[in-house]
């Protein structure tokens, strides 16, 4: 495990996101899909994702994007927008789709659905709790477990193309 991907790992369990909570994610995106899928082919999925440099970029800079507007180090008219998770921002989700691109067309649709319906550790994240800004956290997350779903998706024998006769 490099020092980066150890750093990206740590900062996500402080922010109270286990690489377990995300497995379940996967899970939750590709249960119906994948026979006999397990919380440890899950966890190993996430962890694959989490090893890219591209992914600890964006999760490292993303939750410094979340501590500083939590210690009101934003200039304004950004810390407010960070601060409300204005739905019009948009930066968080290009964040996000940075990752899900990685895996194919497959990580987009599970994106977007999981960031519609918000399961699991995304709900938490996106509580809005006082004191407690996830705007870049909750999509980011929710990007590396679609990604992670379409890796396994990717890898399942029972997705592949058939052969044409």
């Amino acid at each position: 495990m490099t020092s980066l991907n150890k750093r990206t790992i740590d900062l996500l369990d402080q922010r109270g996101v286990s690489l377990e909570a995300i497995a379940n994610l996967v899970i939750f995106l590709q249960k119906d899909y994948i026979q006999d899928l397990t919380l440890a082919m899950a966890r190993d999925s996430v962890q694959a994702v989490l090893r890219k440099r591209e992914v600890q970029n964006a999760l490292i800079t993303g939750i410094q994007l979340d501590i500083a507007a939590e210690q009101h180090a934003l200039l304004d008219p950004l810390q407010t927008i960070v601060e409300r998770d204005e739905g019009l921002y948009g930066v968080d989700e290009t964040m996000a789709l940075s990752i899900v691109d990685l895996y194919g067309s497959i990580g987009f649709t599970n994106y977007g659905y999981i960031d519609r319906v918000k399961p699991g550790i995304l709900k938490i994240l996106n509580a809005h709790e006082p004191g407690k800004i996830h705007t870049f956290l909750d999509d980011l997350v929710g990007a590396v477990a679609a990604a992670a779903a379409a890796r396994l998706a990717h890898a399942d024998e029972g997705e592949q193309d058939t052969p044409f006769d």
